[in-house]
């Protein structure tokens, strides 16, 4: 917990130091208020990714001194998540490098890890045997593919403040104990690292949103999070392949449904963004309604209430993936109700038939 520490309280100073530079230098400010994703009505920092990652690259260097074997492994992962960061830092600086961009520059970082750090998918476990997967020409497209979709999933769930964080959070700690089930050193540190510092920036941007994760921040922690899902189920063949898939189905099925949905249900390009996520429906059809009116006029208020809902919702596959990481068929199980409870619930807010219990509240008309 040392390494999670010392990242924590790094990230919290340097993120404290970006909100107050950016503020006074008026760069990489987010003041668009009118776009379909946009919940905030003030001008903020959305560079959060740049005091994380120079936090995970501090504390990576102290973790390397105090224990020499993680460097090898450490410092490419570190270059290769600069790369992935990179697309998404300069879209946050200029609003001018496009999706495909982004998402080709994690594609390329995805491709490194997979040469410096044999970083590749080789094996599907089943509750009958193992699928082994030996074809680079199947190994290669599959891991770079699935490594960048989670880095972009989780920039696609980063929509109030405070959710993909958590989420993330979260995620990284259930890597952090299994890692250290098994004895993996490399995956246990760094995972506590990138939560270490996740949780620093947390402090400022939950719940009054005073710095944003920004694409870079969401890339970066996105990416961090593949890689060692994927270091870990492949260097450790006693945690099967579907723990990674059910701790990460949360952003992962959040991408794969609003990408058929964009194309299939309304005709559009799947990377046109809209404002009809899980996450955005909650907030307009659920949150809105249980503050009240005139507490709705409080943009920000809103905005930090509707990320607990994410939070718990989440935790349906990170507690099952973390207490049954080593058992495909419950795995399996899990990841098969998620699917379909988010599908039911997506279509009860949709239909305007949102089960009751959602409403926690309501305050009175005044």
């Amino acid at each position: 917990m040392f390494s999670f520490f010392v990242s924590f309280v790094l990230s919290a100073l340097l993120t404290l130091l970006v909100i107050k530079l950016a503020k006074r230098n008026g760069s990489a400010l987010d003041s668009d208020y009118g776009g379909v994703q946009k919940f905030h009505s003030h001008s903020v920092a959305r560079i959060g990714g740049v005091p994380i990652y120079l936090a995970v690259v501090i504390t990576g260097a102290v973790s390397v001194w105090r224990e020499p074997s993680l460097g090898p492994w450490l410092a490419p992962l570190l270059g290769c998540a600069c790369i992935a960061m990179a697309g998404g830092i300069v879209e946050d600086y200029t609003g001018r490098v496009s999706p495909a961009r982004r998402l080709l520059l994690t594609m390329v970082a995805a491709l490194l890890a997979y040469y410096l750090l044999g970083a590749r998918l080789v094996r599907l476990d089943l509750p009958w045997g193992i699928l082994p997967l030996q074809l680079d020409w199947i190994v290669l497209p599959l891991t770079v593919l699935a490594v960048a979709g989670i880095a972009n999933a989780v920039n696609i769930i980063d929509g109030f403040n405070g959710l993909a964080s958590v989420v993330t959070i979260c995620m990284l700690m259930s890597l952090a104990y299994v890692a250290l089930q098994v004895g993996d050193m490399f995956v246990l540190v760094t995972a506590l690292v990138v939560a270490g510092a996740t949780f620093g920036f947390l402090i400022w941007n939950y719940p009054v949103g005073l710095i944003f994760l920004g694409d870079g921040g969401a890339y970066f922690i996105g990416f961090m999070l593949g890689e060692l899902a994927l270091l870990l189920v492949m260097r450790n063949p006693e945690v099967s392949t579907w723990y990674a898939a059910l701790l990460l189905i949360y952003p992962a099925f959040e991408t794969i449904f609003s990408a058929y949905r964009r194309m299939f249900v309304r005709g559009k390009s799947p990377a046109l963004p809209d404002g009809i996520h899980l996450h955005s429906l909650i907030f307009r059809r659920i949150v809105q309604w249980t503050v009240g009116p005139r507490e709705a006029r409080a943009l920000m208020k809103r905005n930090a209430r509707t990320s607990p809902y994410l939070w718990l919702f989440s935790l349906m596959a990170v507690i099952p993936a973390t207490v049954f990481w080593k058992n495909t068929g419950a795995l399996i199980f899990f990841s098969l109700l998620f699917v379909i409870s988010y599908l039911w619930l997506y279509a009860r807010i949709v239909r305007f038939k949102s089960p009751r219990w959602l409403f926690l509240h309501r305050k009175g008309r005044e």
